[in-house]
């Protein structure tokens, strides 16, 4: 029978319990990284100015801090906008689409084990369909998790007020520059920790799938039918 029936059984065998940890581990990943907000801020005073004044850029995901401004064309008769450096949408956004990805499959994966198990394993197919797809998505945590790794690390770098006075033209001549602070990045932080997680959770999920498989445990062969054995010979 091929029709829905409902069995939460696997929610308690490893198969399916690990699915769910995926299915809310990647919630927290895409949700930690995609819905960060943060700013960095100068102190700003122009020559001949009696005080300060501070500028703050917002960054947001996906963290593409060239299209930001940092200070005015308007401050210190300058002639252009200064922008902060760095583009990091590439590896912010690789990762958050990984991490909704595995999201939906985990979804797809704990409906055909809650209510299609029985289809699941009647034939050989589902499973190994379910083990290549895991090891995919295990390999996609890797190298999205390392690139946004790395990624981040370059992001803090180009949000550090101190690198910014350093590379804003403004700050060397027209004015005098201080640091005013920049968000803290826990969340962001907490990312990538998710994301490695995520890695050892489809790492270890990838076992228990192929144990559902024949390479683990090949099928039985056929009995054979005692009426048809052939007697043993007669000794002369």
């Amino acid at each position: 029978m091929a029709g829905l029936q409902l069995d939460f059984g696997p929610l308690k065998e490893p198969i399916g319990f690990i699915k769910l940890l995926e299915w809310i581990f990647a919630i927290f990943a895409f949700a930690t990284c995609g819905g960060f907000n943060g700013k960095t801020a100068l102190n700003v005073e122009c020559q001949n100015a009696t005080d300060s004044q501070e500028y703050a850029a917002a960054f947001q995901y996906p963290f593409r801090l060239n299209h930001i401004v940092i200070i005015p064309a308007t401050v210190c008769n300058q002639s252009k906008n200064t922008f902060l450096t760095g583009d990091f949408s590439s590896s912010a956004e690789f990762f958050v689409a990984i991490a909704v990805l595995a999201f939906l499959y985990c979804i797809a994966a704990l409906v055909l084990y809650i209510g299609y198990l029985h289809v699941y394993r009647d034939g050989n197919r589902g499973p190994m369909i379910d083990f290549i797809v895991t090891m995919i998505f295990a390999f996609l945590w890797l190298v999205c998790s390392s690139a946004w790794g790395k990624g981040l690390t370059d992001l803090k770098y180009a949000t550090n007020p101190s690198v910014i006075i350093d590379n804003v033209p403004i700050c060397s001549g027209l004015a005098k520059c201080s640091s005013a602070g920049v968000s803290g990045m826990g969340s962001l932080n907490v990312s990538v920790v998710f994301g490695f997680l995520n890695l050892i959770l489809w790492c270890g999920n990838a076992w228990f799938v192929y144990k559902e498989t024949s390479w683990h445990a090949p099928p039985e062969p056929p009995k054979q039918d005692p009426g048809n054995v052939a007697p043993p010979p007669q000794n002369p």
